[in-house]
């Protein structure tokens, strides 16, 4: 037994040789030559045989271990998988289940109601729409030619209620569709940030509420409009997490159609204020004997006639003829005969700037229709206002951390030099 375990050493080799197919006696008469050992070839063929023998035997059982061990992790990798997932489907449910908690606790607080008009026939021979694009409420841009924040935006939109208010009573309009194509807040789409932030979260949406409203507000008591109807597409960065699934209560996985219905619901005393419901990605509106559609425009690509006409021929096999299309999302104003595209609420920022190297304007569009089938397009520049000509707003409810500009990590320097 001694000389086999002074001879061990050569196990593996012995193994090896195996393998390439010499027999026993073949093996010990190699090692024996080859190391110079003193011991009879025909004793050593013995141990060579025992060496193989437990050898291959270990092998065997170490093979079926590690099989044993990987069929342990992939179950165990599974297990680990299907926890994962379940893990962020409840803390998706948990993160919207707090933001709807902390929505319904604001509403609570707060309600609208407006004095009545007196009834008469509306006149249906003309109408407006107030397109409403890319408003990004609680996006922070601080860069040195544009600043926007909650402040900023309300400024813009009570000059925008303005310009709208002298074109109301300059064409006599009774009518008004207010068109929101979407992205009224920017998102935050880990979930950590909504779980944490659930409180600031559900005031930035109410603060959005409050100024809309009081833009609707302002618009019906101010002018002899009869009747609006508010509608809304939602947009793409307004989603509220990756991806869709559809939360009971108020929210949804979008801050859109959050915003359009916490409207709804703080205006259903006013039949004079209407929302309208149907598929929140496309909405086809009848208006002044025009057909209208409304999209957030992140699923067109780029905006020029091919596209508009295929969206056109989409309906136009359903017998039905699209005459106007109305849609946001590039925050770039565009018009042209069959389609206008709205800028954003929030003008340039460092993304624009700094990434695409794409300069903007803030804006917002109007169009007045007629039963003739025409119409007036128009886009009102909102960039300049007057700090003290707004819509007061709640600071409580504006001091929360708004979406930071630095969305760009692309730096660059303009040098100016004077002589």
């Amino acid at each position: 037994m001694r000389k086999i375990l002074k001879h061990s050493e050569y196990q593996d080799e012995m193994i090896l040789l195996f393998e390439q197919g010499l027999n026993y006696t073949q093996i010990a008469e190699h090692l024996i030559e080859k190391y110079n050992l003193d011991i009879s070839s025909h004793w050593f063929r013995t141990s060579v045989k025992s060496f193989i023998q437990n050898g291959l035997t270990d092998r065997e059982i170490l093979k079926e271990n590690v099989s044993l061990a990987k069929s342990n992790q992939k179950l165990q990798d599974k297990n680990r998988i299907k926890n994962k997932a379940f893990r962020e489907d409840a803390r998706l449910e948990n993160a919207v289940a707090e933001y709807n908690k902390q929505l319904i606790k604001v509403l609570k607080e707060n309600s609208f109601k407006l004095s009545k008009k007196k009834y008469k026939e509306i006149n249906q021979k003309s109408a407006m729409i107030i397109h409403l694009s890319d408003l990004h409420f609680n996006e922070l841009v601080n860069i040195s030619h544009n600043k926007y924040d909650f402040k900023v935006a309300s400024q813009r939109l009570y000059k925008f209620a303005q310009r709208i208010k002298e074109l109301i009573n300059l064409y006599k309009i009774e009518k008004i569709l207010i068109a929101n194509t979407g992205d009224i807040l920017n998102s935050d789409r880990r979930l950590d940030e909504l779980l944490a932030l659930s409180t600031n979260r559900s005031k930035a949406t109410f603060l959005a509420v409050d100024i809309l409203s009081k833009f609707i507000i302002d618009i019906y008591e101010n002018t002899e409009i009869l009747e609006i109807n508010f509608a809304t597409t939602i947009g793409n960065e307004s989603r509220i997490t990756q991806e869709n699934g559809w939360i009971d209560i108020v929210a949804s996985d979008n801050y859109d159609y959050t915003v359009h219905e916490i409207l709804k619901i703080l205006f259903r005393e006013n039949p004079d204020i209407k929302f309208i419901g149907g598929n929140p990605l496309e909405k086809l509106i009848k208006i002044a004997g025009q057909n209208v559609l409304l999209i957030h425009g992140h699923q067109i690509g780029k905006a020029n006639s091919n596209n508009m006409a295929k969206i056109i021929s989409k309906y136009s096999k359903r017998h039905i003829i699209v005459d106007f299309i109305i849609f946001g999302h590039m925050h770039e104003c565009k018009i042209s005969d069959y389609y206008a595209r709205g800028s954003s609420l929030v003008g340039a920022n460092a993304y624009s700037e700094n990434a695409l190297n794409l300069s903007s304007r803030a804006s917002q569009n109007t169009y007045i229709l007629f039963e003739d089938k025409s119409r007036i397009d128009i886009r009102i520049d909102l960039q300049h206002t007057n700090p003290k000509e707004c819509y007061n707003i709640n600071d409580e409810l504006s001091e929360y951390n708004a979406k930071s500009e630095q969305k760009s990590k692309v730096k660059s320097k303009i040098l100016e030099i004077v002589i």
